[in-house]
């Protein structure tokens, strides 16, 4: 992996406190509205750590690829999984 490990790392622990949390909500029987704004707190955690990863294969991955087909190939990659985000 060519994103920054520790910044990664960091997000996705603060996507795992934040699921822990929703958890606790959900078993003590919160407002629903109250759980939905922290699932989508969690969710905009986890979009920027997706971001960071796709930013590092573009100028990492793509970047280092040794040939033109190795790099058309990590682009098809690259857009396949972005599809699947939009």
């Amino acid at each position: 992996m060519k994103a920054d490990k520790t910044k990664v790392l960091r997000l996705l622990k603060t996507a795992r406190g934040q699921i822990d949390g929703i958890i606790k909500m959900v078993e003590d029987d919160r407002y629903c509205i109250d759980i939905s704004h922290q699932l989508m707190a969690t969710q905009a955690v986890l979009n920027t750590t997706n971001k960071e990863v796709l930013t590092a294969h573009l100028k990492g991955c793509v970047n280092n690829a040794k040939t033109q087909d190795e790099r058309d190939e990590k682009i098809d990659e690259f857009i396949k999984t972005i599809s699947k985000v939009l």
